[in-house]
């Protein structure tokens, strides 16, 4: 941003009007305006300097705001291709953990994927270790997961019903499985999906998967391939995910969008969203 005209985005549950004023008042900004419900742009002359964005990042967690500083002219024409996450960011769930569960496995699994997600373990073995654990499952709990506990996050209708009429194209890129996204894209009539096969024989799980694992590289070459089809570069795509194996694709994006995202990745993405619905994402172009 630098000397560029900038706008701070505020919102979130949070996003009343007395808070948003606290906020302004607070940081000496200009009077904010509301664009959208809960959200409110602020146009700022100059830069905030390094103290006030740390009092920002204070009042915000204190009052449940999201706050986004952007390109002041910032559009979502300027994009061509949202490329999204799919477990903890389209949905709301962690689908391997789910699955787990059924084996009364989950607290095992869960931990190996927090690890995962934190960064802290190679992300094509700890999905490899996890999925052993589901050796001898039966097929059917992935038809148990995907009717019974898979939920869509708040605000992503929305989100996508926006990009689609806007002429982006929506991929769904996960190091979860084509099981599930393949009838997530078929639902929500996504353009793509691209996932870990999950191998089946005699209708029970393996505890392997098939082909190349969907992990941080492949990720970010997916973002880079379908760049490369649309015939525009990476700065024109949007890229949202919540894990340490989202940030290789993240980096290469025009906007990254960190959603309900572990620490390691709030910190290097251009925006992170914790109060706010998938919907929010929306509120970053007004």
């Amino acid at each position: 941003m630098n000397n560029l005209p900038t706008k701070l985005i505020l919102q979130g549950p949070g996003a009343h009007q007395v808070n948003i004023q606290q906020v302004a008042t607070q940081l000496g900004l200009p009077q904010p305006r509301s664009v959208a419900p809960h959200a409110w742009r602020c146009d700022l002359s100059q830069p905030l300097s390094v103290e006030s964005i740390d009092h920002l990042k204070k009042f915000s967690q204190s009052l449940q705001i999201d706050h986004a500083l952007l390109r002041a002219d910032l559009q979502l024409q300027d994009f061509k291709l949202l490329v999204m996450d799919m477990d903890s960011t389209l949905i709301t769930i962690e689908c391997i953990d789910e699955i787990a569960d059924m084996q009364g496995l989950k607290s095992d699994v869960a931990a190996i994927t927090e690890a995962a997600m934190r960064g802290e373990l190679d992300f094509a073995e700890s999905l490899q270790r996890r999925v052993a654990l589901l050796e001898g499952l039966e097929e059917s709990a992935l038809a148990s997961v995907f009717e019974q506990r898979l939920e869509l996050t708040l605000g992503a209708h929305s989100m996508l019903h926006a990009m689609k009429q806007a002429g982006l194209r929506t991929v769904l890129v996960s190091g979860g499985f084509t099981y599930f996204t393949e009838r997530l894209e078929h639902e929500l009539e996504l353009d793509e999906s691209h996932a870990n096969r999950l191998e089946v024989i005699d209708g029970k799980l393996t505890g392997r998967v098939l082909g190349d694992i969907v992990d941080a590289q492949a990720k970010k070459s997916t973002v880079i391939e379908q760049c490369a089809e649309l015939g525009v570069p990476t700065a024109a795509a949007i890229v949202i995910g919540d894990g340490a194996n989202d940030l290789a694709m993240m980096s290469v994006a025009g906007l990254s969008v960190a959603f309900r995202a572990k620490p390691v990745v709030q910190t290097k993405a251009h925006v992170a969203l914790n109060y706010a619905g998938l919907d929010g994402v929306l509120n970053l172009f007004l």
